[in-house]
């Protein structure tokens, strides 16, 4: 039991020095703790042995499952259902595109440039079809475009493209036996009742210490994660739903998505991101730098191959249409849990999972730099831009 606390010290201690290089380098949170994953994994091999860092470990792996089912349904409960009222074309359109044009061109030259097998070919294409919402939001909130019709219209594209690469994941990799029919007809049911019974619910029983709130979302994530990965499915699909559905209910009431944030960014992501880092072997990726090459290319490409003239048809100016087509291009949280989907499944060997995780954070990083640093749209933003999200929210992601 001594060896759990002094590993577990040795995660919250990765997490803490993740979160600090993020504030001193101003950049995704997440994208610091795979980052550090990666060299921790690599440097703790070395010195003490392949397997110290307990990654695979029972615990680890219940914490990170947990991270990215919360981090899931919260980035669902963010939808603002607004938005979607005066933008559903426009998400619509651009969010399809945005999807379908990355995850046909990453397959495709995944196994025929490449020459990965059909099932690791289209992982690769669900994991680079993915726009991150979470680096989206934080560029956003710190911009001040999170209130302009402008920002919303493109929060509202991310959310369409990735549940389009939720669904791909579930569609494409679940096994169709009984069991997915019961796991369809228990989403129907639940998806169903949650929206009239947690409002009403809350309202009665809520805003109370014990957190009564807390304790019935975890369980609608549970309950519904478990008969996933019963149907053999993954447990984040239906908690992305979940959260899309309870977003007029949850995502209006602030203080319980403060407190969820809390909980999550707090404890749950860094494992999950930290650990996801870590089975990215470095060795693999000098061995082979033109498959991440290959792959980061396949997705920026057809990225702004297919948003670009879907965004255009808006009639928006041209710099507005580049730099929307960038923010689209991004990539981060369901591209890594798209590929350690792939990974823990066996659909992917762990010298793809690194490259494709490499992508990811390519995507992540260099997309988000060009678009701020030479196509920001500065005369949309507000007079006063909105101040930067406190460490921990949503955008730190």
């Amino acid at each position: 039991m001594t060896d759990v606390w002094f590993l577990a010290a040795v995660w919250v201690g990765l997490a803490l020095v993740a979160t600090l290089l993020a504030i001193w380098l101003r950049v995704s949170t997440a994208l610091s703790e795979i980052v550090v994953g990666t060299v921790a994994q690599l440097v703790i091999g070395i010195v003490v042995g392949p397997n110290a860092l307990g990654s695979s470990s029972a615990w680890v792996s219940f914490l990170a499952g947990t991270g990215a089912i919360v981090l899931t349904f919260l980035a669902g409960a963010e939808l603002d259902p607004l938005v979607f009222r005066v933008k559903w074309r426009e998400a619509a359109v651009v969010g399809l595109a945005g999807f379908v044009a990355p995850f046909l061109g990453a397959a495709a030259m995944a196994r025929y440039l490449l020459g990965w097998d059909v099932g690791p070919s289209w992982l690769a294409g669900v994991a680079l079809s993915t726009t991150s919402v979470a680096v989206v939001y934080a560029v956003m909130l710190e911009l001040g475009f999170n209130t302009t019709e402008y920002g919303k219209a493109i929060l509202a594209a991310c959310f369409v493209n990735d549940l389009g690469t939720v669904l791909a994941l579930g569609l494409i990799f679940a096994p169709f036996t009984l069991r997915t029919l019961v796991f369809v007809g228990a989403c129907a049911v639940v998806f169903t009742a949650l929206p009239l019974v947690t409002a009403p619910f809350f309202r009665r029983y809520g805003g109370r210490v014990s957190e009564l709130e807390t304790k019935f979302i975890l369980l609608a994530l549970f309950g519904m994660g478990g008969v996933a990965v019963w149907a053999g499915s993954e447990a984040v699909l239906p908690a992305y739903v979940i959260g899309m559905l309870l977003a007029g209910t949850v995502g209006k009431d602030h203080v319980l998505i403060r407190r969820l944030r809390t909980l999550t960014f707090g404890l749950l992501t860094p494992f999950y991101f930290i650990r996801a880092g870590s089975f990215v072997s470095v060795p693999t990726l000098a061995a082979a730098p033109m498959v991440f090459v290959v792959l980061f290319a396949a997705k920026m490409v057809s990225k702004v191959a297919g948003v670009f003239p879907a965004v255009h048809a808006f009639r928006y100016r041209r710099q507005e249409t580049v730099y929307y087509t960038l923010m689209m291009s991004t990539g981060l949280t369901f591209g890594t849990i798209s590929a350690l989907f792939g990974l823990s499944h066996g659909i992917i060997t762990s010298g793809q999972y690194s490259h494709l995780v490499a992508a990811v954070i390519g995507s992540a990083v260099i997309p988000t730099l060009i678009a701020n640093a030479f196509f920001m749209p500065a005369h949309l933003q507000p007079r006063e831009p909105a101040a930067a999200p406190a460490v921990g929210g949503v955008g730190d992601v």
